[in-house]
């Protein structure tokens, strides 16, 4: 007999809770909610909204979690549900619409394709399809193989710089237009994600990195001047033989010029040999270019609060 209970989630202690639960119930195509890292990488990185955590939940079958409702960052709300569990498919929606905040803006469910119990629960709650959205994957089965162009090489993520490949991310992910990469050790309280934070993000990745994360495997690389002009992280998941990418980014000097291919052939040829399944991308033309598949694919329902 199922003796079902809840509990909130604590910050501070239970990271390691929700990494073995999405670890121990993932399927590929996320069927049964969201990979591992998706949760820590966000919940670890200096840009995430820390201030709604606790509204997350736990649902347990004695001392095993079975199901868990999240944000990321804080408007979109994710389940993840243990199959066999499909019956809490309508308490979880339920709790997410009663207990998260809308911001007047209505509140927004994020369900994989496969969810099927959560989808019909949703739907059954009046919830409608905002969007729908595919992140890609590439399935290593298949073979990878973009070389890394003349004048640029691989940088040991061990021995990196943090500073340079902090203005790496700032100039790769185009916060250029926020200001330059300047008085990267004095914040500026009128942005919300300025160079000091850039930089400690980056920092908590090499030298305090979050539990379960394996910076040893990312991908930096550099130009003749050994300034990085690529960055790819990564998060292997040998339980899951997944490869979980994340972030990638180029500084917009370089380009379109091979460089984010070469790093992902890297990434390939790394976790081949170790038994890797599928590396995940994003839902840009990009990736489907280069060989990747669909994969993930997110079903945004919204409803508005009476």
């Amino acid at each position: 007999m199922k003796n079902i209970t809840t509990k909130q989630f604590q910050i501070l202690t239970d990271i390691d809770l929700v990494w073995d639960f999405m670890t121990d119930v993932y399927k590929p195509h996320w069927a049964n909610g969201a990979a591992a890292p998706f949760f820590e990488y966000a919940i670890t990185s200096s840009w995430f909204n820390k201030e709604y955590t606790h509204l997350y939940r736990f649902w347990l079958d004695g001392g095993k979690v079975v199901g868990f409702a999240f944000a990321n960052p804080v408007t979109d709300i994710f389940f993840n549900l243990r199959p066999g569990y499909e019956e809490l498919a309508d308490e979880m929606i339920e709790y997410a619409e009663k207990s998260f905040p809308d911001f007047e803006d209505g509140i927004k469910l994020v369900i994989f394709s496969e969810q099927q119990a959560l989808i019909k629960a949703a739907e059954k709650q009046a919830y409608k399809i905002e969007y729908e959205y595919d992140d890609m994957l590439f399935d290593l089965k298949k073979e990878l193989n973009y070389e890394l162009p003349n004048g640029f090489h691989f940088v040991d993520p061990l021995k990196c710089d943090p500073l340079k490949l902090a203005k790496c991310t700032w100039d790769g992910f185009n916060s250029e237009e926020l200001g330059p990469f300047v008085n990267w050790n004095k914040p500026n309280p009128e942005l919300s994600w300025s160079p000091h934070k850039s930089y400690h993000n980056v920092l908590s990745s090499t030298i305090a990195p979050s539990p379960h994360s394996t910076y040893e495997y990312d991908i930096i690389i550099a130009d003749e001047n050994d300034e990085y002009a690529c960055y790819s992280g990564m998060w292997w998941v040998p339980q899951n033989k997944l490869a979980y990418m994340e972030p990638l980014c180029t500084v917009p000097k370089y380009r379109k010029m091979g460089l984010a291919a070469a790093a992902l052939t890297q990434h390939y040829r790394r976790f081949k040999p170790l038994g890797a399944e599928y590396m995940t991308g994003g839902g840009i033309d990009f990736y489907k270019k280069i060989g990747y598949d669909s994969g993930i694919y997110c079903l945004h329902y919204k409803k508005r609060r009476l």
